[in-house]
């Protein structure tokens, strides 16, 4: 979303985190692409068991559900993950969404943090903007840095919203935005005020972040199973009927409901979704309880209009029209978010994911917390590296771009008041990034170049001053 106000709140610096794993040296025979929660709590081990099993190879693409969904829906990918259902956009409709396993949604923090638990009001009113300092739920006196996944079409955010808000669309004030729940967790490890969420599967055992409790119960395979820990979500994989694989990649969403499935989804803290039923007849009646609890109520998504590119969808999923659609149902369901503003500025997706980098910020007027929070607006840039395929010219390459930028940070330091009038993109920069290294304005490297979007590519030329 493009910036519409002037004081910057905080700038997160993000890594796409794309990760391409082939397992076995065979021809594949199906393609997954999703998010990094089903990635490693479901896939991996399900593909190792699956070829174990005497079946074919599975090619994965660890990235975000709104990437997932894009590809299998045209053609680029076989099978989906995702930590929600459908939302009942143009192109969720045409998806199949099959739910394999249970697994529980987790608010982190640092394991310094002196807060173990938290009710659902704190946690919706966190998310809300009412609640910006730890000493209010007894912690320290410290702002909490509360962090989230860009995409609002991610699969984590989406649930939460949907639990928290009745409305998986929800705006929420995160002023920190990451790719993925991947980057999300590796931000939260190196900050004691950190707060946000992920799942269960995704960060058992890690003992450098700390799960909080929800009204004194901990996460675990145990309370989810049980239904005891409230915040409780389905994990889906999503076929397309109309692909040419179709027929394999139901066969392998019917494994993982097989003996072996199971055992490889309860070795990640998940619970198989068969094993659920209680958790199905419940479900109903816990959102009911928990929207009454924090004051809130269910309201239908907003109308989603496919974006222009796969990529526009992989960092934010709606539209800009879909996005007014949004603020018209928040400003109609809920007074504080009467500000809400913002519309999607995306390039192309390339045929691969490899070399894509990205940077995300937020910026807030003085205001922005508590019934004025729907000030904040987020904006996100993205940039392609080239594919390089033969490892001695890749780390020619790597050499090169690490040389040009020290050789950049030596000019800037030599002259910073006259930035250089051109400008070579190096390797996981993003406009935002040059943009700040030369103290302009992302706004003027864009005019300056003629640019219709914030995409920058390796290797582009740029103009760093006006003629």
């Amino acid at each position: 979303m493009p910036v519409r106000i002037t004081r910057l709140l905080s700038v997160a610096l993000i890594g796409a985190g794309l990760s391409t794993v082939v397992l076995a040296a065979a021809t594949q025979s199906l393609t997954w692409r999703g998010d990094a929660v089903t990635a490693n709590g479901v896939v991996r081990g399900m593909a190792k068991a699956w070829q174990s099993a005497g079946h074919g190879n599975l090619e994965i693409q660890q990235f975000n559900t709104a990437s997932g969904l894009d590809a299998v829906a045209s053609g680029a990918a076989d099978i989906a993950g995702s930590a929600r259902g459908s939302s009942g956009s143009a192109v969720d409709s045409g998806l199949t969404f099959t739910p394999v396993a249970w697994d529980g949604l987790v608010l982190i923090t640092s394991p310094s943090n002196p807060v173990s638990s938290l009710t659902l009001q704190q946690v919706h009113d966190i998310y809300y903007g009412k609640i910006t300092n730890w000493k209010d739920v007894g912690g320290n006196d410290a702002p909490m840095d509360v962090y989230a996944v860009a995409s609002p079409g991610d699969g984590v955010e989406f649930s939460l919203r949907k639990l928290l808000f009745g409305r998986g669309s929800q705006p929420v004030a995160a002023p920190r935005l990451y790719v993925n729940t991947v980057q999300l967790e590796q931000a939260v490890t190196l900050d004691p005020r950190a707060f946000g969420v992920t799942t269960l599967s995704s960060v058992a055992g890690n003992s450098k972040i700390k799960m909080l409790r929800i009204d004194g119960t901990a996460p675990n395979a145990s309370s989810v199973s049980s239904g005891a820990y409230p915040l409780f979500v389905e994990l889906y994989l999503v076929t397309n009927s109309s692909s040419p694989n179709a027929a394999a990649a139901k066969d392998f969403v019917d494994f993982t409901q097989s003996a072996k499935g199971d055992a490889v989804l309860r070795s990640h803290s998940l619970v198989p979704y068969q094993a659920g039923s209680g958790l199905i007849a419940m479900d109903a009646s816990r959102r009911g309880r928990i929207l009454a609890e924090v004051g809130a109520h269910a309201s239908a998504e907003p109308t989603q209009v496919a974006a222009a590119s796969p990529a526009a969808r992989a960092l934010a999923p709606a539209s800009a029209t879909a996005t007014r659609n949004a603020v018209a149902a928040a400003r109609a369901s809920e007074p504080g978010l009467s500000a809400v503003t913002g519309a999607v500025v995306a390039a192309p997706e390339p045929s691969s994911l490899k070399g894509v980098r990205g940077d995300a910020f937020t910026v807030a007027s003085a205001g922005s917390h508590g019934s004025d929070f729907a000030k904040v607006t987020a904006d996100a840039y993205v940039s392609y590296g080239k594919a390089i395929a033969k490892t001695a010219a890749k780390t020619s390459k790597t050499a090169e771009s690490t040389s040009k930028k020290v050789e950049a940070k030596k000019i800037a330091a030599a002259a910073p008041t006259a930035p250089a009038r051109v400008y070579r993109v190096a390797a996981g920069e993003t406009l935002y990034s040059i943009a700040r290294k030369h103290g302009v304005d992302v706004a003027q490297i864009r005019t300056w170049n003629h640019l219709k979007d914030n995409t920058v590519r390796t290797g582009q030329v740029l103009r760093i001053a006006a003629r």
